[in-house]
């Protein structure tokens, strides 16, 4: 199994995307610490995990104090930290920055990027002492180009990758690895919104249908993505963004 007996803390782990790595790791041998700010949600992803070992932890990714017990209890608990996948994220409606209030800028800002810094920072200690560690941001095709969301997505999620490429070159020769997964138009709680009440939606319809996979990706192909950057199998690759956007970025 490829991640046979490693600890894995993932975040936003309790739906869409987040859910789908933790079923993923839990299959593949890993126990699983799933964090989300939502109790119940988070509770529900480890019941169905039922592996007897993986545990829910509620919590703020924004929150220093939040990471750091996070971090301190999984470590405690398990002796060790071998993966972190950085995934909860929120989006800010497409709302362009005349309109964008300080609230919503914060909250964007705060949990897609300043999240993934705390965590990774918290992380790299036992990573370090440890002498391995691997760290797997979700990025997004808004990593690269406009028009996938508003100023403060957009801005959140290209500081995602260089994030990610910093955090590559700093501690790759000292045993962590670092990389990002970039996703398109993936059907998650999270996406939901952009659907109408029938569940069709003409202008993201369109957008999607005209790229080269025709259709929105389910978490389970962000998961197994995810599964390989953790596994052995990925050890050469370091500081890299992998887009899973079914052909998004072509034109």
């Amino acid at each position: 199994m490829k991640l046979d007996g490693r600890i894995a803390i993932i975040t936003g782990a309790g739906s869409g995307m987040g859910r789908a790595m933790a079923q993923e790791f839990v299959a593949n041998g890993a126990t699983v610490v799933a964090v989300d700010v939502r109790t119940d949600p988070v509770a529900e992803t480890v019941k169905l995990l039922d592996d007897g070992r993986s545990v829910a932890q509620t919590a703020d990714v924004s929150s220093r104090a939040d990471v750091e017990r996070v971090v301190t209890e999984a470590v405690e608990r398990f002796g060790r930290v071998d993966i972190l996948c950085n995934n909860a994220g929120v989006l800010d409606d497409y709302t362009p920055a005349h309109e964008t209030t300080d609230e919503l800028w914060n909250r964007v800002i705060g949990v897609n990027i300043n999240g993934p810094f705390l965590f990774s920072r918290a992380a790299l200690t036992p990573m370090l002492e440890q002498g391995k560690g691997v760290i797997i941001n979700t990025a997004s095709i808004s990593s690269f180009v406009a028009g996938g969301g508003g100023a403060a997505y957009t801005s959140s999620k290209h500081a995602v990758l260089g994030l990610t490429k910093q955090l590559a070159f700093d501690y790759g020769k000292r045993g962590v690895r670092v990389n990002a997964i970039c996703p398109g138009a993936i059907h998650t709680g999270m996406t939901g919104h952009l659907m109408t009440a029938d569940g069709r939606n003409p202008h993201v319809d369109a957008a999607i249908a005209a790229t080269p996979a025709g259709r929105w990706g389910k978490p389970e192909e962000i998961a197994h993505m995810a599964l390989f950057l953790a596994s052995d199998e990925a050890d050469f690759i370091h500081g890299a963004a992998f887009t899973v956007d079914g052909g998004w970025l072509l034109p």
